[in-house]
């Protein structure tokens, strides 16, 4: 059952990172979720607002935090098509989310062990519950089919 459910809600981050994709940004999306109920929605936006820290997760824990009006994020689980970087594994730990479910690896910047591991590093007062490779094929379909696009713009090919 827990997987079906997580799998409902990734397809919601799954269009998030669509849109992102759809002004030309890296496809990255995520949802928040509390008690059933979308509070929090992003897609990468650092391009199009010039802001290095516009990430999905940012903007979904900024949304979730404005609904709850509380930057503690109890009993909100993030989902996110991509294996957060260290900024953002960083402000899931301030937030004190209980629970992020994401998709692909992320094998540039990843913070839950692909590069560095963040989430378990000792000292910190709070952790976070992950479930990775949530609808990973489709998370990392989408982003190999984006970065295969650039290329292709670059070398003046045409996509088919």
């Amino acid at each position: 059952m827990e997987t079906a459910v997580h799998e409902q809600y990734m397809r919601l981050a799954l269009e998030q990172a669509q849109l992102a994709a759809d002004l030309g940004e890296v496809p990255v999306g995520a949802v928040a979720v509390w008690q059933g109920q979308v509070i929090g929605r992003g897609y990468n936006r650092k391009e199009s607002d010039l802001d290095p820290t516009a990430h999905a997760e940012i903007i979904a824990l900024r949304e979730a935090a404005a609904f709850l009006q509380n930057w503690r994020l109890i009993d909100v689980t993030l989902y996110c098509t991509l294996e957060p970087c260290p900024m953002c594994a960083g402000a899931m730990i301030q937030a004190r989310l209980p629970k992020l479910v994401y998709g692909a690896k992320d094998t540039r910047f990843g913070a839950d062990g692909s590069i560095v591991d963040v989430f378990n590093a000792q000292g910190f007062n709070h952790r976070v519950d992950i479930t990775p490779g949530i609808l990973e094929n489709k998370a990392a379909e989408a982003l190999q089919a984006f970065f295969r696009s650039l290329r292709d713009k670059r070398s003046g090919k045409v996509a088919t």
